[in-house]
């Protein structure tokens, strides 16, 4: 093959000849190709014809070249079939049938689109309107999930929520649960809603449901009877972030009422770090302070156990911890400390087996951080399709 034969055939579609290169515009060129005749397969009956009835001439905008605008006017022949006795229009590979442009201009858009800062310099760059830019990229981004959705749950999974939007900024936040791959590193699957139904009627189509042994979740009710229902050999692990931040608004709403919700307040950071965090002068300054408020130190000392009994090793061990735990928790008088104290015997399975697979939802939760950056980028979403197609494309 001679260069320049090359490098039209790099440039131009298979099974195309060049004819002639001529000028648009100063930055836009437009080439002239023709079909190769080899016959074509019938859409309608699949039989090969090479009968020619005539021909047809399309323009097809192409990727640009050197910051030109590229179309490609092809001559396509239309062929006749005999045994269904009308003719048909050959295809032509890498153009889908009726389009007007080129699989990999398509596909050039969804790149400017990942990498532009904004709509406006896509769409100068493309000479294309914003509409054709929306429905080229999600295009591309549903032509990806598609490869996505083919293999099974694995042996580790994730579950959380995060907010979607409201309804004329009256109704009930709508939340977005998503499903999260240990294994594998990755966002597996996103749903509308946090009920169990809605989650099981979104989540069907996913095979190896009996693939599933670990899954780690808040401590949301919702979430724990959708696992107990639709994995039946899964173990349920309780998030310790989750279970450790229970205390906060216990400890928090009872140093407000001393000391007024005053964000600034140094006694705020120094109850909110951990005890071993904290130099020797603040430990001191805030024991200071607890001693003059009895209320307040009950509820630290609670708090500060619990981190004690996340630093267990081993399963036995912190069932024994878990268990004494419960007991002082049982003398108290706070109401506030007897309602957490129910919460941990609800989830006592749950928070336990943390302890056996240290597994925890720090992946998913990085993930809910990459959705709201995604979400403030886009300025918000109306569409959940084209949201969920977003999620999948930034997170798999």
């Amino acid at each position: 093959m001679k260069p320049h034969e090359y490098l039209t055939k790099g440039l131009l579609l298979p099974e195309l000849d060049l004819i002639s290169v001529g000028i648009i515009s100063v930055s836009s060129r437009i080439i002239i190709t023709k079909k190769q005749r080899c016959g074509a397969v019938c859409p309608k009956c699949a039989s090969l014809s090479s009968v020619l009835y005539d021909k047809r001439t399309v323009s097809l905008n192409d990727q640009p070249i050197q910051g030109k605008r590229i179309v490609l006017k092809v001559i396509k022949q239309r062929y006749f079939c005999k045994p269904c006795k009308r003719p048909f229009t050959e295809p032509l590979p890498g153009v889908l049938p009726r389009r007007r442009t080129t699989q990999r201009f398509r596909t050039q858009i969804y790149w400017a689109c990942e990498n532009f800062t904004d709509l406006k310099r896509v769409c100068k760059a493309y000479r294309c309107s914003p509409g054709f830019v929306y429905k080229a990229y999600y295009e591309q981004l549903s032509l990806r999930a598609r490869k996505h959705n083919l293999y099974p749950f694995s042996s580790h999974i994730g579950i959380d929520e995060h907010s979607f939007k409201r309804k004329n900024g009256l109704s009930p936040h709508k939340f977005v649960t998503m499903i999260v791959d240990h294994n594998k590193k990755k966002l597996r699957d996103v749903a509308l809603g946090k009920t169990s139904a809605e989650l099981q009627e979104q989540l069907a189509k996913i095979p190896g449901r009996e693939n599933v042994k670990l899954v780690t979740l808040d401590l949301s009710d919702s979430y724990k009877s959708f696992v107990k229902g639709f994995f039946p050999n899964a173990e349920i692990i309780a998030d310790r972030f989750h279970v450790q931040r229970l205390m906060n608004p216990i400890l928090h709403n009872a140093r407000m009422e001393i000391t007024g919700d005053k964000r600034k307040n140094p006694v705020r950071f120094l109850l909110s770090k951990n005890r071993s965090n904290l130099q020797h002068y603040e430990r001191s300054a805030l024991d200071t302070w607890l001693n003059h408020h009895e209320k307040i130190n009950e509820i630290y000392q609670f708090k500060e156990a619990l981190v004690r009994f996340y630093r267990t090793r081993g399963i036995k061990p912190a069932e024994i911890y878990f268990q004494k735990l419960i007991d002082q928790l049982a003398l108290t008088e706070n109401p506030h400390l007897k309602t957490f104290r129910r919460t941990l015997i609800r989830w006592r399975n749950e928070i336990l087996n943390f302890f056996k697979y240290r597994l925890t939802n720090a992946r998913v939760e990085g993930f809910n951080n990459v959705a709201k950056v995604i979400k403030r980028r886009a300025y918000g979403f109306r569409s959940f399709e084209n949201y969920k197609l977003r999620l999948l494309n930034a997170c798999s």
